[in-house]
């Protein structure tokens, strides 16, 4: 009996870590304008969500295209460490048309990086857009830098926001009312930075505020 009894308290603990290590697996935060003590379920644990479908659902996107249900697939490919520009993790997203859409190919590529400070990040964005070609338009979006590159057949949206850069590939493709590129590609990354969690620093977090005057893209 004190044999179960024993195995049984090992088995209870043993279950309770199984589930302390599960809940960080793919971290979920709140909107921007929550806030919350450290450590509590608005706190980020320093890791990026390992499934696109956190940063953005499918749904989502088929929604913003104006394609039906069930139109829209994404692959997630996890990257690696570059200490060389003080990257510690990279997450890469295609979400592409289904068999059953109206639309095949690849609708949207999304790329996040994170960096050990904001300073590297803000480095790396710097360097990266430096070397991008198109029509280049610099925004703000809140308090993220970003600047839109425009191409013939395709518009980039790249982001720098504290410790994070985000990189936004939208082909030419279905937009409900011809609606320009560059404003859905806003409207994306207003959905994804929230996602991609809080700051690490004290920085103001993304609003719609100061977006509308920035985008003059088609």
């Amino acid at each position: 009996m004190r044999c179960c009894a024993a195995l049984a308290i090992v088995l209870v603990g043993t279950g309770c870590a199984a589930e302390a290590t599960e809940s960080t697996v793919v971290p979920t935060f709140p909107a921007p304008a929550a806030t919350g003590e450290p450590g509590s379920a608005d706190g980020r644990d320093g890791s990026l969500p390992t499934d696109c479908a956190e940063f953005l659902p499918v749904a989502d996107l088929g929604a913003l295209l104006g394609l039906p249900l069930d139109s829209v697939a994404v692959r997630t490919t996890i990257g690696i460490a570059e200490p060389s520009v003080g990257r510690t993790e990279r997450v890469a997203c295609r979400y592409s048309g289904t068999p059953a859409s109206p639309v095949r190919g690849t609708l949207l590529d999304l790329n996040i990086a994170r960096y050990v400070d904001a300073a590297a990040a803000a480095k790396q964005w710097t360097v990266n857009t430096g070397v991008e070609s198109g029509t280049r338009s610099d925004l703000p979006i809140g308090a993220a830098r970003s600047a839109l590159f425009d191409r013939t057949r395709e518009s980039v949206l790249m982001v720098t926001y504290d410790d994070d850069t985000l990189a936004f590939v939208l082909p030419e493709g279905p937009r409900p009312g011809d609606r320009p590129r560059g404003d859905v590609l806003v409207d994306l990354a207003l959905r994804v930075l929230p996602v991609v969690g809080p700051p690490s620093s004290t920085s103001q977090a993304p609003t719609t505020t100061t977006v509308a005057p920035a985008v003059a893209a088609g």
